[in-house]
C-alpha cells in the first residue's frame, strides 16, 4: 500500500511538471499525447498499478497499456478518431490490437463519449480472443455516466466488467469524483461498497 501511494505521488509530481511545459505549447496542433495510471487497492488481493499511454495524430489513434486486460500483460492498439455533432457531441474510437504476457490474444475494441450540456457518458468495450485457450476469451467494459457541477469537477457512477481483478460480483459498480487542473486530472473511484468489501481506485491522467 505504501509503495503504491509513493508511486502515485511521484507520478503526480512528474505529471504536473510536464503539464506546466505543455501549457506553453501552441494551440491547434494536430497531435496530442497523454498518460494515465490507475492504482488499484483490492481487498484480499495484491494491489497493482495499471498504465495507459494514448497518442493521437489527426485521425490516427495509437495506444499502449499495461496490466489492463490481465496482470503482467501489455497491449497495443491502433484506431481512428471520429467526431460528430455540436450541441450533442459524439466521439468514437474504433480500435484493433493485441495483448501479450500472461495473456496472449487479439482484441477488437470501441471507445465512445457522448456529451450534452453538463452530462457525459463514456464507455469502452472490447472482446479479448485468447489465443492459448479459446474458452477463456472474454468481454470487457468500463462505463461512466458523469455530470459537471463545476467546470473542473466531474462526478457520477461507474460500472465495469473486467478480469484484471475478480470477486463475487460479475459486474463491478460504484461512484467516482474527478477534479482537473490545467492538464492534470485526478479521479477517485469506489467499487462495490454496498455489495461487498469496497475496491478503491486512484487514477491520475496527464495530457499534453
Amino acid at each position: 500500500m505504501k509503495a503504491l501511494v509513493s508511486v502515485a505521488v511521484v507520478a503526480l509530481a512528474i505529471g504536473a511538471s510536464r503539464a506546466a511545459v505543455a501549457d506553453e505549447r501552441p494551440e491547434g496542433r494536430p497531435w496530442s499525447i497523454g498518460a494515465s495510471t490507475y492504482a488499484y487497492f483490492v481487498p484480499d488481493a495484491p494491489d497493482f498499478i495499471m498504465a495507459i499511454v494514448p497518442v493521437d495524430i489527426l485521425l490516427l489513434h495509437l495506444e499502449g497499456r499495461y496490466n489492463y486486460e490481465a496482470p503482467r500483460s501489455g497491449s497495443a492498439f491502433i484506431g481512428a478518431n471520429i467526431r460528430v455533432g455540436e450541441k450533442v457531441k459524439l466521439a468514437l474510437t474504433p480500435m484493433f490490437g493485441g495483448v501479450a504476457g500472461e495473456l496472449d490474444g487479439v482484441i477488437p475494441a470501441l471507445r465512445f463519449t457522448l456529451s450534452w450540456w453538463k452530462l457525459e457518458l463514456t464507455s469502452e468495450s472490447e472482446y479479448v480472443f485468447d489465443l492459448d485457450a479459446s474458452e477463456s476469451s472474454f468481454f470487457y467494459n468500463w462505463s461512466e455516466l458523469g455530470i459537471y457541477p463545476l467546470a473542473w469537477l466531474r462526478t457520477g457512477v461507474v460500472i465495469q466488467r473486467s478480469l484484471v481483478f475478480q470477486n463475487d460480483l460479475a459486474i463491478q459498480r460504484g461512484l467516482f469524483a474527478s477534479g482537473s487542473y490545467r492538464f492534470v486530472t485526478l479521479t477517485l473511484y469506489e467499487l462495490n461498497l454496498l455489495w461487498t468489501t469496497a475496491t478503491w481506485v486512484l487514477a491520475m491522467a496527464v495530457s499534453f
